[in-house]
């Protein structure tokens, strides 16, 4: 989606704020003992008090309002009365959702309570690595670049990226072009970000696999070697200058 109108940025920009807030407040309602159906729960019901909708229900039939991934689970995670959150945990949650014909798309990893599995350092990688890449971002800017900022800053960390999953463009629905927002650098990739164009950037960042295979559910993503993956995702309008972070009362960066 490019912006055009003022009526365009107003849309964006609400349907922005309410996964943001939803994602802020699903983290914190978050706590040992509660199963990640209550918790999409919670956040569903948010999403309809807001005059908003579940973007991967809509768009994908998905099995929950939103994706809540769990340790060993990269992304799509199913909600389920069966996964109890436990202290420590590493935990994903995606919220995406539609209001009056614009979309919009975030999530954030986090450590559940007390960091007793050493998760808090892939975590705080994910979220510097992705506010370092939109940083850079502007209109006329090879996407491939990102990809390679990402992809080099993980290395320096000593973790890899996931290489099939990408960020997307977004606005008059879910996915829309670009759809190779990847977190590392194609070579043949020589599309720009375009000025006032809408996207959903976001990091998938690893200590061990490189590629996200798809369970025998035909939802839930691991990795092909294992490990664990800490994803972070803002929309954003791309400016001449730096980025407007539409979802920022998420609070992923803070």
């Amino acid at each position: 989606m490019s912006i055009t109108s003022d009526t365009e940025l107003a849309g964006i920009q609400e349907i922005s704020n309410c996964v943001a807030l939803v994602l802020k407040a699903m983290r914190e309602y978050c706590k040992p003992g509660i199963t990640t159906y209550q918790l999409d729960e919670y956040g569903g019901n948010m999403l309809a008090d807001m005059g908003a909708k579940s973007a991967p229900k809509l768009t994908y039939g998905f099995p929950g309002y939103t994706c809540i991934s769990i340790n060993n689970v990269i992304a799509h995670g199913i909600p389920s009365a069966n996964v109890v959150l436990n202290e420590g945990d590493l935990v994903n949650i995606d919220v995406s959702a539609e209001k009056d014909g614009y979309w919009a798309d975030n999530g954030g990893s986090f450590v559940l309570g007390n960091d007793i599995n050493n998760h808090q350092a892939l975590v705080t990688a994910s979220q510097e690595i992705l506010q370092n890449a939109l940083s850079q971002i502007r209109g006329g800017i090879k996407i491939a670049d990102i990809g390679k900022l990402i992809e080099t800053q993980a290395a320096k960390r000593g973790y890899r990226v996931i290489k099939n999953l990408a960020g997307h463009g977004v606005g008059r629905s879910l996915h829309e072009e670009p759809h190779d927002i990847l977190n590392y650098y194609e070579r043949s990739n020589t599309a720009r970000f375009k000025k006032n164009s809408v996207v959903a950037v976001e990091t998938f960042i690893s200590t061990q696999s490189t590629w996200a295979n798809t369970g025998a559910d035909q939802w839930t993503l691991t990795g092909d070697k294992g490990g664990y993956v800490a994803q972070h995702e803002h929309t954003i309008i791309v400016t001449s200058g730096e980025p407007i972070i539409l979802t920022q009362a998420n609070g992923i960066f803070a």
